[in-house]
């Protein structure tokens, strides 16, 4: 779409001739709405009220903690787990509970429930083919039905409790089929518990009768088998052959242990007797006790002598009595030292004796344990399945003496209990007459006020032109196109918003009148504000601006952009300086992404396009890219301003002291030449007016900054 199409299309909405049409029509808005309340207020004191009341049941565990059988845990947890609830409600709503409570209240002889006494509008319906007939339906089922319609039963979140809600004409019914659904739950979780405890009583009794039978086949064969296999059982509950043959064990290694330690001792006393060593101080020896009284006799006689041979010679008689006395001594010790040598061969040898006694009688027992074993095996899995049957068989007694007690005292609890039972109500629920009514006329005001809101809106009296207004500037007679013999661009008219109101079809319109230009435009140069007016009215998609005079030209282009972008437009500035002059008032730095990067593949547009802090205008500034790389993309450069085209309504292009013949990857069908002009004196605006027309470009167009005030600029900010 060109952008003088735009502007020509784009209109606001009045806002107050929008609502001025609600006080235009307040009449009519009022009698619409007055006769829907009417409406809805007989309808609402017609109707048949209502009643609801409603019964809440928990579910718990109804056990004593003392009367529990072992085995009711899983099954409690089950039960009053989600589903466990959730289920109950199913068997609360369930179709026997239902029948039981119709009957129970004669609920089929009122007509709330016979749904075969039907209405002369569903009689016409039925006969039609639009409706079923109710008689083909059984009378239980029409009022089980009925019931169903009327009856609500949930759980409430989060808890345990369920509520059982019913509504009716009849207050007094409302609060009676709750309660006795309640009752007829409850009722038939005993029954169902009575009926489980009974069966299981039946079942029980013969299965306890039959494993009597079998607990004493198994002990039976337990004791056959234990005295015809002869397996005497001794301590520890072991078989006798076993514990004998551990005995034996034991006294076999005490034995081999005395065997040994006598055939140290005699191995000891011949290595002594081999070195020459005296016996008699040998441990053995000197523990005999003769020897040791013979020992103490023999230093007393030793002492003797010693006492006497200070006086006496050694011929002296008494000398040589206690001498011959401690000769006899010596041959008393050794005499004894051979005994207990012997003794002590004598001990190992019976030791020995002992051993081979030993291992015979163990090998005997090996082989009488290794057939008692074979039989233990036998004899333990008889045990195991007598003592299997026992057990069994006092499980099955227990839980049956459990089960009869219950049922003779009667003690079935339920895991459900009524903590809340519904009591009659005093107001019905259905219909509200007075809220009802405030609603329907706060509705009927409101969608009639929509609908004249709407009707007024598509109407086309509540649009008016888009707030782009601009200040009315005399005709600008543009240069003449060489080729064409007619202007570069039409003069046009700007009118305020309040003339295009009043004539909305001249908006925009061409027509002679004079130039505009500055008091003294010795070149014919115009204002920002016309330059930018006439790329409005002529739609053009592209303006490509030369500054000859350099760098502080440029800023003619930034003001001629923010002119169109004010008038309501889509406006982009594309600067192609190489100082960046064009873009720095707009974004106040040089640092941003820009064309260059986009050239030199470093960027992408969303990364390259920015917002002109003081006008609603985009611009790319010259980039951060290195030249030399981005030139090396400057074939890319007319697919860009193509894409940048199509996107915005107009392209504002400042290229600053170019020559004429590089402006060629800028132009296309739709593209206009405008030259800034600073001092028209300068010989550089003459010399590119003249360049351009001698490549062949269109009589540019040259607009001077010179007497223009921009808008304030936002607070904070200093002016560009």
């Amino acid at each position: 779409m060109k952008s003088g199409e735009t502007m020509a299309s784009d209109v606001d909405v009045d806002l107050g001739r929008l609502f001025e049409s609600l006080r235009r029509d307040w009449l009519r808005i009022a009698l619409f709405a007055i006769g829907i309340t009417s409406i809805v207020f007989l309808l609402a004191a017609l109707a048949t009220p209502r009643y609801r009341a409603e019964t809440r049941v928990l579910i718990e565990a109804g056990e004593s903690v003392y009367t529990r059988p072992s085995t009711a845990d899983d099954q409690g947890r089950a039960l009053l787990d989600a589903e466990g609830v959730t289920s109950q409600v199913q068997v609360i709503s369930s179709a026997e509970i239902l029948a039981q409570v119709a009957r129970q209240l004669d609920l089929a002889s009122r007509d709330e429930f016979d749904a075969a006494r039907i209405s002369l509008l569903d009689r016409l319906f039925i006969m039609t083919g639009l409706k079923n007939s109710p008689a083909a339906i059984p009378p239980e089922e029409r009022v089980l039905q009925a019931f169903r319609e009327k009856l609500t039963v949930y759980r409430v979140e989060n808890s345990r409790v369920i509520v059982i809600e019913f509504s009716s004409e009849d207050p007094v019914l409302a609060a009676r089929v709750p309660n006795a659904v309640a009752d007829a739950y409850v009722a038939s979780q005993r029954a169902a518990k009575q009926r489980s405890n009974t069966e299981a009583t039946d079942w029980l009794e013969p299965e306890i009768a039959d494993l009597r039978e079998r607990v004493k086949e198994a002990e039976g064969k337990v004791a056959d088998f234990r005295s015809q296999s002869d397996l005497l059982m001794g301590q520890n509950n072991t078989v006798l052959a076993t514990q004998q043959l551990a005995e034996l064990s034991s006294e076999l290694s005490r034995v081999r242990a005395a065997r040994s330690a006598a055939e140290a001792k005699i191995e000891t006393i011949r290595s002594a007797a081999g070195r020459g060593a005296s016996l008699e101080n040998l441990p053995d020896v000197l523990a005999s006790g003769l020897i040791q009284r013979l020992r103490e006799r023999q230093v007393e006689l030793k002492a003797r002598i010693a006492d006497l041979s200070t006086s006496l010679l050694d011929n002296h008689p008494r000398i040589r009595a206690l001498q011959s006395q401690l000769a006899d001594l010596d041959g008393q010790i050794r005499a004894e030292v051979d005994k207990v040598i012997e003794g002590l061969e004598t001990e190992a040898e019976t030791a020995r004796l002992r051993e081979r006694e030993l291992v015979d009688q163990l090998n005997q027992l090996k082989a009488e344990s290794g057939r008692a074993g074979q039989e233990e095996v036998e004899l333990r899995a008889l045990e195991r399945e007598a003592a299997a049957q026992r057990e069994l068989l006092e499980s099955y007694l227990t839980r049956y003496r459990e089960a009869v007690a219950r049922g003779d005292r009667n003690y079935l609890p339920v895991d459900a209990r009524i903590f809340s039972r519904a009591t009659v109500p005093a107001e019905p629920y259905f219909p509200k007459v007075i809220p009802v009514t405030i609603a329907a006329f706060a509705a009927a005001l409101l969608v009639m006020a929509i609908v004249t809101l709407l009707r007024e809106l598509f109407s086309g009296r509540a649009m008016r032109p888009a707030a782009g207004e601009m200040q009315p500037v005399e005709q600008v007679e543009m240069p003449a196109d060489r080729e064409r013999g007619k202007p570069a661009f039409p003069a046009v008219s700007v009118h305020h918003a309040g003339d295009l109101e009043e004539e909305p079809e001249t908006a925009v319109e061409e027509k002679p009148a004079p130039a505009f230009v500055p008091s003294s435009s010795p070149l014919g140069e115009v204002h920002v504000e016309a330059a930018a007016e006439a790329l409005i009215a002529t739609g053009i998609g592209r303006a490509v601006f030369v500054s000859p005079e350099g760098d502080d030209a440029a800023a003619t282009a930034v003001l001629v952009a923010r002119e169109v972008s004010d008038a309501g437009l889509r406006v982009l500035l594309v600067d192609l300086t190489a100082s960046g002059a064009a873009s720095m008032p707009m974004l106040e730095t040089i640092s941003y992404t820009g064309i260059t990067n986009l050239l030199a593949a470093e960027a992408q547009f969303a990364d390259i396009i920015h917002s002109d802090l003081y006008s609603e205008c985009h611009v790319i500034p010259i980039g951060t890219a290195d030249p030399d790389r981005a030139m090396r993309g400057l074939d890319r450069l007319p697919i860009i301003m193509n894409s940048l085209s199509t996107a915005y309504d107009l392209v504002v292009v400042e290229c600053g002291p170019a020559e004429a013949e590089a402006l060629a990857r800028l132009m296309d069908d739709d593209t206009q030449i405008l030259v800034s002009v600073l001092d028209p004196a300068d010989s550089a605006i003459k010399a590119a007016r003249d360049e351009l027309r001698q490549e062949g470009y269109d009589t540019p167009l040259l607009v001077t900054p010179v007497g223009h005030f921009p808008p304030p600029a936002p607070p904070g900010r200093d002016v560009a």
